[in-house]
């Protein structure tokens, strides 16, 4: 077996390249460790390796090949991860399908992926079963768990008289391995495909560089497998370096779920997002009901991560949270801070192997301190969106992708989220930045999360609305309005003030904790 691949570059990987060598780089000199734990299994590197290489052979002894793709329709669990590793390896590309999509949301996928074999988990049938005679290019289905359908097979029973050795296919740094689709937070989702040498690089320009993972850590996340945000951070990243990874099948959404898992299981470093990290403090007796003294480490994403948040986790749990900014776009964290030099409220400065550019509408540079459209340039970056055109054009720009996103760098070269490209609002002919109005809002004590859009007033002007969530022990009232309107105005110029303040119960999200500001336009 060849020495491990360590990469910061393309240049770097070997031209012929799998990306199971991420998980079997482990079986030099680490077989016996520990490698996942859950609530069901617990596997050593050696154990995943075995079973992923049945998980191999099973998919070539039904013919599948390069190109083809292999849905996991699946918590997270030990057995998504061998069939993650098992697929690659065998050349085929890899898809994990969003766990809260409607039987609609489902088909959509699995037909736009061109799944030709579905491995589903039992606890999601009942969802898979409304579409599977809607999906054309499937062919097999094989079931964690019990198989309810004639012609389903057991995942145990598909993979039980496989070898468990297995030779990597032949695959090019540059074939596809992975599919994901973006979270929706705009409307349908989109499919991003990324080679085999993708994960490998932001394992090192960020898991190694930035986080600073080491052999010793133990990884949960609140974000999902499918997830790339996830997938990274809570399965390639820890085994990049022998890190040990928590995978757990019950909702994150639920804090006290995931505030149990790192009782029980005592990670030293979690991944989440502002919106869970909100939730958790919520949650009363939430440092001495629950263990969270193994946490080294907190990392943020999917959002800008509010300086008062920061502020409060901190003060209450004593662990930063490392706050940055990555998309599916470019598979992982391209812009972040780091551990003991964090800018709360920030997106961090510029890491190694990326560059940024904050341009105006017409394409020029903005003057630092201005607001502008975020560009990155990495080897990360996928191609194109799957089956869309015109999209990929608007966002892939040659050697850049435009994120979507608007910033400002201060002075420091530390840069500042201001919201969404379509999220901006023009109030009065100025520029407002949503999420300064809602990172105004959090800091007041009654608040527990919000989100601001544009609203037209009876003149059919747009004015800020905020939608707030507030804390157990405080009332939605016109009075609460108010004194929430006024916190804004006392803080921040008061043309940015909300015109509007209604409360609600819950704010709609994405599966990884996005806000949808759309539905609430």
């Amino acid at each position: 077996m060849s020495a491990p691949v360590r990469a910061k570059r393309t240049a770097d990987v070997p031209l012929h390249y799998n990306l199971v060598e991420i998980l079997e780089r482990n079986l030099h000199e680490a077989a016996d460790r520990l490698a996942v734990l859950s609530p069901d299994r617990e596997l050593t590197f050696a154990e995943v390796s075995a079973e992923a290489n049945q998980v191999t052979n099973a998919l070539r002894s039904i013919g599948m090949k390069a190109g083809d793709t292999v849905a996991i329709v699946s918590p997270d669990c030990a057995e998504w991860a061998t069939c993650f590793f098992g697929t690659v390896k065998a050349g085929v590309v890899a898809l994990g399908t969003n766990t809260l999509l409607t039987p609609e949301g489902l088909r959509y996928v699995l037909h736009d992926g061109r799944a030709r074999l579905a491995i589903v988990h039992e606890a999601l049938l009942e969802t898979f079963d409304q579409v599977r005679g809607e999906l054309p290019f499937l062919e097999h289905v094989v079931v964690i768990g019990n198989a309810t359908q004639e012609g389903d097979r057991p995942f145990s029973e598909w993979i039980a008289d496989e070898p468990n050795t297995a030779e990597a296919a032949l695959t090019h740094r540059d074939d596809f391995a992975i599919l994901n689709y973006s979270s929706g937070t705009t409307g349908q989702p989109k499919g991003i495909l990324h080679s085999h040498k993708d994960p490998l690089l932001a394992a090192e320009l960020w898991g190694v560089n930035v986080l600073g993972i080491e052999s010793t850590d133990r990884t949960l996340s609140v974000a999902r497998l499918f997830f790339t945000f996830g997938l990274g951070g809570n399965l390639i990243f820890p085994w990049y370096v022998g890190a040990q990874t928590v995978l757990f099948p019950e909702n994150p959404r639920e804090a006290k779920t995931v505030l149990g898992m790192i009782d029980r299981f005592r990670p030293t470093i979690l991944y989440g997002a502002p919106t869970g990290y909100a939730a958790a403090l919520a949650v009363e007796g939430l440092t001495t009901n629950y263990d969270l003294s193994t946490l080294r480490v907190c990392v943020s994403a999917g959002e800008a991560l509010p300086a008062a948040l920061w502020h409060r986790w901190q003060g209450t749990v004593g662990v930063e949270i490392i706050d940055g900014i990555g998309s599916t776009e470019n598979f992982h964290i391209f812009l972040s801070n780091r551990p003991g030099r964090i800018r709360p409220g920030s997106s961090g400065r510029k890491m190694e192997g990326y560059e940024l550019a904050i341009l105006d509408e017409s394409g020029d540079p903005v003057e630092q301190g201005q607001v502008g459209n975020l560009l990155v340039k990495g080897e990360t970056a996928a191609l194109s969106y799957l089956h869309d055109s015109a999209k990929s054009r608007e966002t892939f720009q040659g050697e850049w992708l435009s994120t979507g996103d608007k910033y400002y760098m201060d002075d420091n070269g530390y840069y500042w989220h201001a919201g969404r490209s379509d999220d901006m609002l023009k109030v009065g002919g100025i520029w407002v930045s949503p999420v300064e109005v809602e990172s105004t809002l959090i800091a007041h004590d009654a608040v527990l999360e919000c989100a601001v859009v544009g609203v037209g007033d009876r003149a059919a002007l747009i004015k800020p609305k905020a939608y707030v969530v507030l804390n157990p022990g405080y009332d939605a009232s016109d009075e609460m309005a108010e004194e929430l309107t006024q916190h804004c105005v006392s803080a921040m110029e008061a043309y940015k003030r909300p015109r509007w303040i209604e409360f609600l119960q819950e704010l709609p999200k994405t599966a990884t904790g996005k806000i949808q500001r759309f539905k609430l336009r």
